[in-house]
């Protein structure tokens, strides 16, 4: 149903090392960038290597806050280790502790995941939910 999404940030460049280290383990990368030193709507795009954006991250100096209670956003993880790998790299880079990687049985018996805040604020996930 989604083509993409874009989230505001305040310091592009920031965000884009945040992402570039978070969403590795995840096997998602940067697709491309429009990078200006100093303007607003620089952006960057992650996806899968070879495809389009699915993720798109846009400076937006002035007024930028992450939605309100009960957004975030939920990566697809291809195992529990890339879900524990995440959550590590976004810590290691900026982000906020919002639930370490385990079991998550009230969303279902597989449902794997890792929970963070990243550098301006918006909550993201990894998660696997498969049988192992």
């Amino acid at each position: 149903m989604l083509h993409h999404i874009s989230l505001g940030v305040s310091d592009i460049d920031r965000a884009a090392a945040f992402y570039d280290a978070a969403l590795a383990p995840l096997g998602y990368v940067r697709v491309w960038e429009d990078l200006s030193p100093g303007p607003d709507d620089q952006a960057v795009g992650y996806g899968v290597a070879g495809g389009g954006d699915k993720l798109a991250l846009k400076q937006r100096s002035k007024g930028q806050r992450p939605p309100g209670p009960g957004f975030h956003l939920a990566f697809a993880a291809p195992d529990r280790q890339a879900v524990a790998a995440f959550h590590a790299a976004a810590l290691a880079h900026g982000g906020k502790d919002n639930g370490g990687p385990g079991l998550r049985a009230h969303y279902g018996p597989t449902y794997f995941a890792a929970f963070v805040i990243d550098p301006d604020g918006h909550p993201i996930e990894a998660v696997f939910n498969q049988a192992v």
